[in-house]
């Protein structure tokens, strides 16, 4: 019996000595830039930041003529890359409300479903009232992440208007908009400006 347990004590050994060595190598080893201790360790990334990174990394520094930047009115997709063929300028713009906050998991995978998110800034809403107020899929409806009436400057405004003919009537806004928007059109009032000479 005493064999049996020495010899546990030599295989227990063994068995710890090999898990240090193990968790030793993990130590050495550099992070995955989908790792999930980055998650703890750096959660919301600087996305400049992790482009040098990359560049420098995965692309050999090719893409030092490549411009990075936050843009605060994009809503409607997750970036935007603009390419100059002449100069070799490059520019990507991301959205900020879409992406600011998302976990380094997120912004490094390439596949996103945004709709829904996407979805839930389309807050100014217009409805037909003509016949394309019965048609799929969007039975007359505008959804829009900003206050622009559908008007001529909309691709579709002509067939629209062939094929309908209805007029847009605003349904729906975001809560207080129309409190904020009266605030900016109405002019600063002016303290009172009687005379208080008494000469």
């Amino acid at each position: 019996m005493e064999q049996d347990f020495v010899l546990a004590l030599q295989l227990q050994e063994l068995w710890e000595a090999e898990d240090k060595e193990a968790e030793q190598q993990r130590a050495l080893r550099p992070l995955s830039v989908v790792d999930e201790a980055w998650e703890l360790l750096d959660p919301s990334p600087d996305v400049h930041g992790l482009f040098v990174q990359f560049n420098e990394t995965l692309f050999w520094g090719r893409l030092a003529a490549v411009e990075v930047s936050w843009s605060p009115r994009m809503t409607l997709c997750a970036g935007v890359c603009r390419y100059e063929g002449r100069g070799g300028m490059c520019s990507i713009r991301l959205s900020e409300p879409l992406l600011k906050l998302r976990p380094r998991k997120d912004l490094v995978e390439i596949c996103h479903t945004f709709h829904d998110e996407v979805d839930s800034y389309r807050q100014h809403w217009w409805r037909c009232n003509g016949p394309c107020q019965n048609r799929k899929p969007y039975f007359g409806y505008v959804k829009r992440s900003m206050n622009r009436a559908p008007s001529a400057r909309d691709f579709w405004w002509v067939e629209h208007q062939e094929t309908c003919g209805g007029t847009f009537t605003k349904v729906k806004e975001p809560e207080n908009f129309s409190k904020k928007s009266k605030e900016k059109t109405q002019p600063a009032k002016l303290p009172n400006s009687e005379s208080t000479n008494k000469g």
